[in-house]
């Protein structure tokens, strides 16, 4: 199993940015796939998930209304559209798969990606 992240980077606030996970080595359909972000000397905490079985989505408060998170299965690929940044945004962003379900617990998740840096500035 294998998640590889990609498309971080540095934005001022307000500008956008998409990052993108390619899932390989499991069968994509059956699987949540999470988005957590990690503040630097603390723990990762969910940002949003969707679950490839029936495309529920979540998202936690302080995204709602600005990241969208959206899946291609032919890529087998999550992207998590962040917009409208803010400082507060900036941190190491990662993905996570597990089967079926979501859950903001980063236990409850088996695989996870590298990580990819966001940075927002003022």
């Amino acid at each position: 199993v294998q998640l590889v992240e990609s498309g971080g980077g540095l934005v001022q606030a307000g500008q956008s940015l998409r990052l993108s996970c390619v899932a390989s080595g499991f069968t994509f359909d059956h699987y949540a796939l999470g988005r957590f972000r990690q503040y630097p000397g603390k723990d990762r905490e969910g940002v949003s998930c969707i679950e490839r079985v029936n495309g529920t989505k979540y998202y936690t408060d302080s995204v709602k209304g600005r990241f969208t998170i959206s899946s291609d299965n032919a890529r087998h690929t999550v992207y998590l559209e962040m917009n409208n940044l803010q400082p507060e945004d900036t941190a190491i962003y990662f993905c996570a798969a597990e089967t079926r379900v979501c859950s903001w617990y980063e236990s409850w998740y088996d695989y996870w990606g590298q990580g990819t840096q966001v940075t927002v500035s003022p």
